[in-house]
């Protein structure tokens, strides 16, 4: 993607300015927010001022995406609070909306920092993470570790100070390092464990199951009060884990119509499980380090949040 000249900020240019940097600011908005209709309302407002501010600016932008970035982190902060009171009405767990790619993941080079695709979002479990921190640490941690932004210039879009924003970047970042560990499985590996993990589940097969899940594995599962969910608190322990598949599979056996397929859900091997083309659940994993073995599972039944998924 090209850069944009800066100061082209009025009619049609303001457009162009703003599609060119609209990919970067729904990654940014979704990985402050974790749901793609608030995730909408935030460029659809960032898109009315920015364009309504160019027609009565009477200098033009000395740098517009640092601009546009501050007015998608204006906005998805603003959103925080009425997203908190939902959440507390929210039946059971709550799990980010999946972003879900059918492309193989790309292994080539971003072409610049804007053109943010989907193996550039946080995972699943990172997001859930996020959750935990506080709107302004999460905003910090997201604008430096995701998408390169330096201390002061986050400083400037938050209109902080750089000491508090490095303040706020180190609990933040504690945090996460505490609850995450920084490790990533190797992607065949974790196609791999996933496509057994599946296999056995929708198989109803004790054996493979105990043997591909790790002995402290953790299910979470969203089905929001709509779609299927196993628990509304997150299931601990691999007999635990195995008896929650035995039953769905139980449960579905005479469906026969139940199929799954590979997907890539905000960037990693994950599973889409459909029957007669209609999405069911979308099954994230993540793998142990050592023995490569299943150590969290993130099922998202609620169909709200399959909507957008073909």
């Amino acid at each position: 993607m090209n850069e944009i000249p800066p100061g082209h900020t009025s009619g049609e240019d303001a457009t162009d300015v703003f599609v060119g940097y609209r990919q970067l600011l729904y990654s940014i908005a979704y990985n402050m927010l974790g749901n793609v209709a608030d995730v909408e309302d935030v460029l659809q407002d960032v898109w009315l001022a920015w364009t309504a501010n160019a027609k009565n600016r009477s200098e033009p932008v000395a740098n517009p995406r640092a601009y546009l970035v501050r007015m998608a982190i204006n906005q998805a902060l603003s959103r925080r609070a009425a997203i908190s009171r939902r959440r507390e009405v929210y039946v059971g767990q709550w799990l980010p909306e999946p972003i879900v790619a059918d492309a193989p993941l790309s292994t080539a080079p971003v072409e610049s920092a804007d053109a943010v695709g989907h193996e550039d979002l946080f995972s699943m479990a990172l997001l859930v993470v996020l959750e935990s921190l506080s709107p302004a640490e999460r905003a910090v941690f997201v604008l430096h570790e995701a998408f390169g932004f330096s201390h002061p210039e986050i400083a400037e879009i938050l209109g902080r100070n750089p000491t508090a924003v490095r303040q706020l970047a180190h609990r933040a970042r504690s945090h996460v390092q505490a609850r995450r560990p920084r490790y990533h499985s190797d992607p065949r590996v974790r196609e791999e464990v996933t496509e057994r993990f599946v296999s056995a589940a929708l198989g109803g097969d004790l054996k493979a199951l105990m043997d591909v899940l790790s002995p402290d594995v953790t299910l979470w599962t969203d089905g929001g009060g709509k779609g299927p969910a196993v628990s509304l608190q997150p299931v601990y322990g691999r007999r635990r884990v195995a008896d929650v598949f035995l039953r769905v599979a139980a449960n579905n056996h005479e469906n026969l119509g139940i199929r799954s397929r590979a997907v890539n859900v905000n960037g990693d091997h994950s599973a889409l499980v459909y029957s007669e083309g209609s999405p069911l659940a979308i099954v994230v994993v993540e793998v142990t380090e050592s023995d490569e073995l299943v150590r969290e599972i993130y099922s998202v039944t609620n169909p709200d949040k399959l909507s957008r998924i073909r």
